[in-house]
């Protein structure tokens, strides 16, 4: 990492700072590219004064990765490799289906709610787990407005997916805020560690994550072709296309997830963009 001297941090704005406490003390740089990927992997290494003080500076930091074209890996593959070690000991092995949230817009709403946004995201989390739990599904970490989730089958983690869109559609929200949580699902094999889930399999799903918008559900190929039996009534898949994903070398082709109760459009997913225009493959039913 570049250095930089007293003097010439002294003469960068505060917006150049992921985090800047109460006291005027600025931490975690963000000037360049070097510091933004050091900010990225110091992040859990500072100490915040409170969750709102940690929200804004994941967000503020999370647009600097963006417009140095730097993908966040440590906001959600980094974070399902820190389990605790009781924890990694009851996480499934072999074939599992990843399923991550975080929730669209959260700078915008914790500015808008103030101190109620403490309960809205309690309320989220809480919704999230139990769906997570009811679709026998095992809940690998949650940090801030993200959740991290591992399935030994894929229909479990279909099931708990629309449970918490369908359950969070329905609630009423503080002020009538628009609450809505991105969902990705990617199935492969990752190699389980004394620390947690290592692999390419863990990047693919925290990419298509990122990939998806507040309230769809978005599938990698590898998820849509583990499902082998017969989807439930009014359930399909929707392919969108293949498209490059930040960081892997191989082009995925994405499914989005379609129910009559849950909402249907949606821009394009967040990538490098689609390699071609017509949609791929039919709908699974």
């Amino acid at each position: 990492m570049p250095t930089l001297s007293a003097t010439a941090r002294a003469r960068l704005p505060d917006s150049l700072f992921a985090y800047v406490d109460s006291q005027g003390r600025r931490r975690l740089p963000i000037n360049d590219a070097s510091h933004v990927r050091n900010a990225l992997a110091r992040f859990d290494q500072v100490d915040f004064e409170n969750d709102a003080a940690r929200e804004r500076a994941r967000e503020r930091l999370l647009r600097a990765a963006k417009k140095y074209g730097i993908v966040p890996l440590g906001f959600f593959d980094g974070q399902l490799r820190k389990a605790g070690a009781a924890n990694v000991r009851s996480l499934p092995r072999g074939t599992v289906t990843f399923l991550l949230t975080d929730i669209e817009g959260s700078t915008r709403l914790l500015e808008r709610l103030g101190d109620d946004y403490t309960g809205l995201l309690r309320d989220v989390r809480t919704t999230i787990r139990a769906s997570v739990r009811a679709a026998s599904g095992y809940e690998v970490d949650a940090r801030a407005d993200e959740f991290f989730a591992v399935f030994r089958r894929s229909p479990h983690a279909l099931e708990a997916a629309l449970a918490i869109q369908r359950a969070l559609q329905a609630k009423s929200w503080p002020q009538k805020a628009d609450v809505r949580v991105r969902i990705g699902m990617h199935t492969g094999r990752p190699t389980l560690t004394d620390t947690g889930y290592v692999g390419l399999a863990v990047h693919i799903a925290a990419r298509v994550c990122w990939a998806s918008h507040g309230g769809q559900i978005l599938l990698s190929s590898a998820a849509h072709d583990s499902f082998t039996e017969r989807l439930a009534e009014g359930i399909t898949f929707r392919g969108l296309g293949r498209h490059s994903l930040h960081g892997v070398a191989e082009p995925e082709l994405l499914y989005q997830v379609a129910a009559a109760d849950l909402r249907a459009k949606f821009p394009r997913p967040r990538t490098l963009g689609p390699l071609r225009t017509s949609r791929a493959g039919p709908a699974h039913a």
